[in-house]
């Protein structure tokens, strides 16, 4: 019976627990309604368009165009990039494809996801996507791991007919995230995320006079610290019902004390 107390008392303070660990794992919220979603891209990295997630993002370009916005992305989410082509009335078969870099302007694969299309002849619209592999928190100067930062997504057409280019089209773009949370996680973290100008902003802060423009987005509360996660509570359930099963153990096989047939007196 007292064993079995303290087994339901511990396995409440675990429910408990866990409880932060459970809601930290749910989607991203979507981005502010009070902010206007962009209805431009730019045209190279550095006039990126910079969108929420969450945002629902139009452009409109021409075929031949390259076509460029960002996004933050923090430690624990895995990306989905979704961009949809709306085409030309009169057209011949294009061949559209969807690129996301990361900070360091190095291009990440897709997990899975429809990266490149062709659409035929006269067809409305083409669809993109891409998952990305989930952001880390650290990774060897060698890997090409996704790391906390700015992420830059690139939509062009890369083969059409000659007749097609300089068409007008237009494009929209959507970026959702999913919070994988600790079991992603990796130990050590960032000394700081890959966003623009954050190396001359560092040397500003150390009392040089060289200032920089950063992005002007990032996460609500600010980005992650890299050693939290909720895989230490999970860690601690694990040790704390370890030490439930040795007391268990040991009360079911120490029995229920002197055994009758043995004298009192030996």
């Amino acid at each position: 019976m007292r064993i079995t107390r303290v087994m339901g008392a511990a396995l409440l303070a675990l429910g408990l627990a866990a409880g932060p660990a459970a809601a930290d794992s749910s989607p991203s919220p979507s981005a502010s309604a009070d902010g206007d979603a962009p209805t431009r891209a730019g045209t190279s990295f550095r006039t990126a368009t910079e969108i929420e997630q969450g945002q629902q993002a139009t452009a409109s370009g021409s075929t031949g165009d390259y076509l460029y916005w960002s996004f933050p992305a923090d430690t624990g989410q895995r990306p989905t990039v979704k961009a949809t082509v709306k085409l030309p009335d009169a057209h011949g078969f294009e061949t559209w494809q969807l690129d996301v870099y990361d900070g360091l302007r190095r291009r990440q694969s897709c997990q899975y996801g429809a990266q490149t299309r062709t659409a035929a002849q006269g067809a409305g619209s083409v669809e993109l996507a891409c998952v990305l592999r989930t952001v880390r928190g650290w990774a060897e100067p060698w890997a090409n791991d996704p790391l906390p930062g700015t992420y830059y997504v690139r939509l062009t057409v890369v083969d059409l007919g000659a007749a097609d280019l300089g068409k007008p089209v237009g494009a929209e773009v959507r970026v959702d995230s999913k919070d994988i949370g600790g079991a992603a996680a990796v130990d050590g973290s960032l000394g700081k995320p890959l966003v623009p100008g954050i190396a001359a902003k560092s040397e500003q802060d150390e009392g040089g006079s060289k200032g920089a423009v950063l992005s002007s987005f990032g996460s609500d509360d600010g980005w992650s610290s890299g050693w939290w996660s909720d895989r230490w509570v999970w860690t601690g359930i694990g040790a704390v019902l370890a030490a439930l099963a040795g007391i268990g153990g040991y009360v079911l096989t120490r029995g229920s004390g002197r055994p009758s047939r043995v004298p009192p007196n030996v």
